[in-house]
């Protein structure tokens, strides 16, 4: 039996900027390029993010998203660019930057034959947490992602909501200055994906979120600014209503068709 999805919690209003002008640069991105043998994912990619904001990544599926994010996380290296997660650099200081990082990608890394604790504990490990806190932090991150009541389920029993939930716990834990969330609503119902969005939005201003999505009211109502690339390059980068502006008040899911020319 499959456990029962709670009601998130509110969380900023949709789409609330946070404020973050004044705040350091917690991700510095610049021409950043990833080759698979002679055909390039992507090209020339720079962006930065300040802390506490929540960036929306926004481009059709094959655009290159995917491939972002898993360099941030150091999952793959780059063919060639720079990319720093608060202040370190994510090729030279590898072990430095992962401390800093929280990944879920789009489909969580969890094992479906461990009780969400024992999943918890076993993620911790991978990151070197121990010792006499780890019993708190472990509660905190449940707590965060609302998952206290499944704590003893099987993860192989629990829908993908609650999945997702798990997984986004296991990226919070050691308090990631960056959350890198890889399409993190695909395939939940309504009331799953309002959850995860109230969850999204709680997390912005203590961390820095980047949110990569093909889905334009994802962006709309969890984030402040958009990022949109097409064929691996950048083709805007600007707050929503900066971005409404320069193009007429058109809505975000015409300027996207626009932009990517679908």
């Amino acid at each position: 039996m499959e456990a029962t999805e709670q009601p998130g919690a509110g969380g900023l209003p949709p789409g609330k900027p946070t404020q973050t002008q004044n705040q350091p640069l917690m991700v510095e991105v610049s021409g950043l390029t990833k080759f698979y043998r002679d055909e390039p994912a992507i090209q020339d990619v720079g962006f930065t993010v300040r802390k506490g904001e929540v960036l929306g990544f926004l481009g059709p599926n094959g655009a290159g998203k995917s491939t972002t994010m898993r360099i941030l996380a150091g999952c793959i290296p780059a063919s060639r660019g720079t990319a720093r997660i608060a202040g370190h650099d994510v090729f030279e200081q590898p072990m430095e930057t992962k401390r800093r990082v929280g990944y879920l990608p789009e489909i969580p890394p969890v094992h479906v034959e461990l009780t969400v604790l024992d999943q918890l504990n076993y993620a911790a490990s991978l990151k070197s947490l121990g010792g006499a806190g780890l019993k708190d932090e472990i509660e905190r991150v449940a707590r965060r992602a609302r998952v206290t009541d499944v704590m003893n389920r099987l993860v192989g029993n629990l829908s993908k909501g609650f999945r997702q939930r798990v997984g986004l716990a296991q990226a919070l834990l050691g308090d990631p200055d960056v959350l890198i969330l890889d399409e993190p609503t695909v395939g939940l119902d309504p009331r799953q994906i309002g959850d995860v969005r109230d969850l999204i939005r709680e997390l912005g201003g203590h961390h820095t979120v980047i949110l990569s999505t093909h889905i334009m009211q994802e962006v709309t109502m969890t984030c402040s600014r958009a990022l949109i690339i097409s064929r691996g390059r950048v083709v805007a980068d600007d707050t929503l209503e900066t971005l409404r502006n320069k193009h007429d008040g058109m809505g975000l899911e015409e300027i996207f068709l626009k932009l990517t020319n679908m």
